[in-house]
């Protein structure tokens, strides 16, 4: 991803949290994670985050989409060298509207659509509307993916710890963590 791509992301990310009336630090900001997932189409899949915590415990983060953004579908697997039995996450709707996509009984008119040359990779369609103050948990190992509504949506993560770089995508392509070039 291009820095100039990554530094307009940031900028509509953090215009979101304003939104949402989430403060990030000055230092939170200037770590805010912008994830393109190796597709350089951040347009269509892609998301922005902010950690505030990640330890052997517990993890908190903010979750940023702009409108119609996807974070491809995933799971958090068991790590057995690392005697992980993998993530279990909750995601509380702060801001606009988020549609998440988990294991189970496929809507039968999906709100949203997977981005364009990537409907293959898409497999999971139990639909789950997420309007500000909602919640939804998912347990370890659960397939999902989720996408923003119109407005875009700011997403609050609260979790066993993160282990990114071990996330397992759907999608061969994709690779979890970003790569900023000049």
């Amino acid at each position: 991803m291009k820095k100039s791509v990554y530094e307009a992301a940031k900028e509509r990310a953090l215009a979101l949290f304003r939104k949402a009336g989430i403060i990030l630090t000055e230092a939170e900001a200037q770590r805010l994670e912008v994830a393109d997932f190796g597709l350089d189409d951040l347009e269509q899949t892609g998301l922005q985050l902010a950690v505030y915590v990640n330890t052997a415990r517990c993890c908190a983060k903010e979750m940023a989409l702009t409108p119609h953004q996807t974070c491809p579908e995933h799971r958090h697997a068991p790590i057995p060298s690392l005697g992980y039995p993998g993530k279990e996450e909750t995601f509380r709707c702060r801001f606009g509207r988020c549609y998440l996509y988990v294991e189970g009984p496929a809507a039968g008119h999906p709100s949203c659509r997977p981005p364009k040359g990537s409907e293959d990779y898409y497999t999971v369609w139990h639909e789950i509307v997420l309007n500000p103050g909602d919640q939804y948990t998912m347990q370890p190992d659960t397939r999902h993916w989720f996408q923003a509504g119109d407005e875009g949506a700011v997403v609050s993560e609260f979790s066993t710890p993160s282990y990114d770089e071990y996330d397992l995508f759907t999608d061969p392509r994709i690779r979890r963590i970003p790569v900023i070039e000049d």
